[in-house]
Formats: C-alpha cells, sequence, structure tokens
C-alpha cells in the first residue's frame, strides 16, 4: 500500500516544554489508524503538530510524498487534510445549518449542496436540526456537526482527536460507526482516542504512545489480543 502519511522523529510541544520525543507513524492510504495512550502521552499534541497548531521542533511529516512539516493549517486543508479538534469544535451560538455554511463560504453553489447532500445522507439526525442552535444538541449530535464542518473541504485525510470523549456509549458506537463508514467511501482516517477497544476494532493498525514516543506499532487486531495493554498504559513497557 502507498503511504499517505509518513511521519519522522517528529518532535514538538507547546512554547519551550518538548512533548513529542521523535515520532515515527505512517498511514496507508485508505486505513483507518489508531493512536491510544495514557492521558499526557502526546496523542493529542501529536495530531495538532500534523494540522500546524503545536510548536514544531524538529522531524519530518510528508503528505502524498510532499513535506508538509510546519505548514499553516490553512494550507493544509487546501492539500486534503481536515482536522476535528476535541472541545470548542462547533460554534454553539449558531444554527447546524449556519455553523456548516460559515465554513464554505468559498465553495461554488453546487459544489456546496452535494456536499451537504452526503453530509446529510452520512447524518440524517442533523437536517431535522437544521434550524437549531448547536448548544441545543445533545454531545453526540454536536460531534455529528463538528465532523460534517470539516467534511465540506472534501479532504482525503481526517485527523480526529478523541470524537467519543463524554458521549454515551449509545453515541460512542455511532461516531465510530460514521468514522468507518468515511473510511469505505474512501477517506484516510487518523484518529486519537481514549475508547480503545471500540475503535481498534475499527481500525486496521493502532500505535501506543507513551512518554512522547511510540511504544508499540502493530495491526488492531493484535493489540486488542495483547495482555500486556494495561503495562503499556502504566509505563511498565518501554520503547
Amino acid at each position: 500500500m502507498s503511504k499517505l502519511l509518513n511521519i519522522k522523529n517528529l518532535k514538538s510541544g507547546y512554547g519551550n516544554v518538548q512533548i513529542l520525543n521523535g515520532i515515527d507513524l505512517y498511514v496507508d492510504k485508505n486505513e483507518f489508524v489508531t493512536i491510544i495512550g495514557p492521558n499526557g502521552c502526546g496523542k493529542s499534541t501529536f495530531i495538532k503538530t500534523i494540522f500546524g497548531l503545536s510548536k514544531y521542533f524538529s522531524g519530518e511529516i510528508f503528505f502524498q510524498n510532499e513535506n508538509i512539516t510546519n505548514i499553516r493549517s490553512d494550507l493544509l486543508i487546501t492539500k486534503g487534510i481536515s482536522y476535528v479538534p476535541q472541545v470548542e469544535n462547533v460554534f454553539s451560538s449558531l444554527s447546524v445549518y449556519d455553523n456548516l455554511i460559515i465554513g464554505s463560504l468559498n465553495l461554488e453553489q453546487k459544489i456546496l449542496y452535494n456536499r451537504l447532500d452526503f453530509i446529510y445522507e452520512l447524518f440524517p439526525d442533523l437536517y431535522p436540526r437544521n434550524s437549531d442552535i448547536a448548544e441545543s444538541l445533545s454531545g453526540g449530535e454536536r460531534q455529528m456537526l463538528a465532523i460534517s464542518r470539516a467534511l465540506l473541504s472534501n479532504p482525503k485525510f481526517l485527523l480526529l482527536d478523541e470524537p467519543t470523549a463524554a458521549l454515551s456509549p449509545k453515541f460512542q458506537k455511532i461516531i465510530i460507526n460514521k468514522i468507518s463508514e468515511l473510511r469505505n467511501s474512501g477517506i484516510t482516517i487518523l484518529i486519537v482516542e481514549q475508547n480503545a477497544k471500540l475503535s481498534l476494532k475499527a481500525s486496521d493498525r493502532g500505535y501506543i504512545f507513551s512518554n512522547g514516543k511510540v511504544v508499540l506499532d502493530a495491526k488492531a487486531s493484535k493489540i486488542l489480543q495483547d495482555d500486556n495493554i494495561s503495562d503499556y498504559f502504566l509505563g511498565k513497557i518501554k520503547s
């Protein structure tokens, strides 16, 4: 398979604090890859670094064989990369429809309507809430809206940071199933998740992070069967 994303020895953080200590990671085209690990291990920092939202120190990021290291987020979107943050991912005071439209002001009307049709087919629960203020949505519905906004740019590659966080078990399953549908439609997925089992069951491969490093890279099915998973989370097994 061809590598859509290829990252070599990435180091990054915030201000003068280095969080990532040399990450090597790749994602093949049309893969669903999950990153898991204990809190504070650098998972979210890693996703943000790819999308230009944390401080880059060193290393290289390649997307479709192009070096995109430290490129601005708006330029990454034009290259086919979209990102859904864990929090503050919708405009609470705007309607569902306005949330979608505000991120698509430069689209031709026909293209916009085609993408809206795709979104409402993927998330049919959003359509009857079109005129409702985003603040009135449930947590699961807000996550659907956040993902929908990212899809308006017609991405090839979707980065998701903890998309099931604070959701009910019902909505956790719905969100992961919908992300699987996106992969089946041709979008490559890289996701950071706390619900390891749920996400890994839908994934091709997984990475375990600990202390800013990759401590395990394997097929998702192998990680799910690994009796030492808790030891990785507790830092008992080093890379």
